[in-house]
């Protein structure tokens, strides 16, 4: 695992501890779990197509509350897999635009599941097609934010499951994909470009399972645009993604078919009408700047600890601290919790109300909340800030100096 993705566990499992109380309210939630799709890609095979098209299942947890999202059923009765995306960490993210010039198609009020499907089919080349359906932006379940549709195809030599998400990111909040060191029998052929666009494309042939107790190929393209979107289409040598024995040697189509269908204008009116998925930060910001943020954290930290490293967005920002010969990790999450009146509810678990206004909450050893990572929460006039170390390690900090960070004054939104 590399760091980056080492933080984000870390990270994660410390603001999973913030569970039962400072909730946010329902929209804030619809949200989140949208972050926590986004965020799960990159932790899992990027399966979202099949959260997508099969049952919809998503996890979000975050600092502010957990939040599960189910549903069953796949369309028309084919068979889909379900991949729960892990919960939305916050991780540092890096601002991207979308660049010069990038058309904005006339976006659809909504697209129907037969609508996506029958763009999917008029791409396909000859042959049978049995098991189909799709869902559109007017499903309940995905509120827009996720279209797809899947079927399985016949072009005379075996049947095929083939498998097709669509869904939009906010800027600075995709991930492309990249090709690891292909080593015997885990890829076949991996490759990532960059178009004339400026998408991302990226095309294998691999594996249903790396370990091979499945001799099922899974080949597929994913396209990463400047506007957001993603575009995953996979296809399998059997009719099952799992479970069924394989229906011809490979997948029908070639990594050349595979790009044209992603790569097809036909998508640009349905992403167009996609509804974008994550977090969104903007909404969430308090007004205070990253680097501002830095240097009220700077004035508070005992002394004798310093920073060595800080980045961010909006909401959450990720530090690296020194003191002496040791190091570590802090997270400090300062956002606007919308929709709320500003304080949080009495009596909420673990909470004990300021003498100046506002509630703490103490997570870690000696509180009411002893598992996980030490952190101090305050929430104060519509604002939470969060203070925590990553459990790793032996904490560079006191559950007492991190309570009297989160509960400093200075943590004011800008007017």
């Amino acid at each position: 695992m590399s760091e980056p993705d080492k933080f984000e566990d870390d990270l994660l499992y410390a603001l999973t501890r913030t569970g039962e109380g400072f909730r946010p309210d329902q929209t804030d939630q619809a949200g989140l779990v949208a972050g926590g799709y986004q965020r799960g890609r990159r932790r899992w095979r990027r399966r979202s197509t099949a959260a997508v098209v099969g049952s919809a299942a998503a996890l979000a947890l975050v600092g502010t509350g957990a939040v599960y999202l189910t549903g069953n059923g796949s369309p028309s009765g084919g068979t889909a897999t379900v991949a729960a995306a892990p919960s939305a960490s916050a991780a540092a993210l890096t601002p991207a635009s979308a660049g010069p010039g990038t058309p904005t198609p006339t976006a659809a009020a909504t697209v129907s599941g037969d609508e996506v499907l029958s763009t999917f089919k008029a791409l396909l080349p000859k042959g049978g097609i049995t098991e189909a359906g799709g869902r559109g932006t007017d499903d309940p379940q995905l509120k827009g934010t996720y279209v797809g549709a899947q079927l399985v195809f016949d072009d005379g030599a075996g049947k095929s499951l083939l498998m097709l998400g669509v869904q939009k990111h906010r800027p600075g909040q995709s991930q492309d994909r990249s090709c690891p060191e292909l080593k015997p029998g885990q890829l076949d052929a991996c490759s990532v470009t960059t178009l004339a666009d400026g998408s991302k494309l990226y095309l294998s042939e691999g594996y249903e399972y790396p370990d091979h107790r499945a001799t099922t190929k899974e080949w597929m393209a994913s396209l990463t645009g400047p506007d957001g979107r993603e575009i995953n289409l996979s296809e399998w040598n059997s009719p099952q993604e799992k479970g069924a024995p394989d229906s011809r040697p490979n997948p029908p189509l070639t990594l050349d078919q595979l790009k044209a269908i992603v790569t097809d204008k036909s998508w640009d009116r349905i992403v167009a009408a996609v509804k974008p998925d994550g977090v969104d930060y903007a909404a969430l910001s308090t007004g205070v700047s990253l680097q501002d943020r830095q240097a009220i954290l700077t004035r508070l930290l005992p002394a004798g600890v310093s920073t060595t490293k800080v980045d961010g967005n909006e909401v959450v920002m990720n530090v690296e601290l020194a003191q002496g010969g040791a190091t570590g990790s802090l997270v400090v999450r300062m956002q606007k919790l919308t929709g709320q009146t500003g304080e949080a509810k009495d009596g909420a678990q673990g909470a004990t109300t300021l003498p100046e206004g506002g509630q703490l909450k103490l997570y870690g050893p000696g509180t009411a909340n002893p598992k996980g990572a030490p952190m101090a929460e305050v929430v104060r006039n519509g604002i939470l800030v969060q203070v925590g170390e990553p459990p790793t390690g032996k904490p560079l900090l006191s559950l007492d100096q991190l309570k009297a960070i989160a509960t400093s004054p200075e943590w004011k939104p800008r007017k």
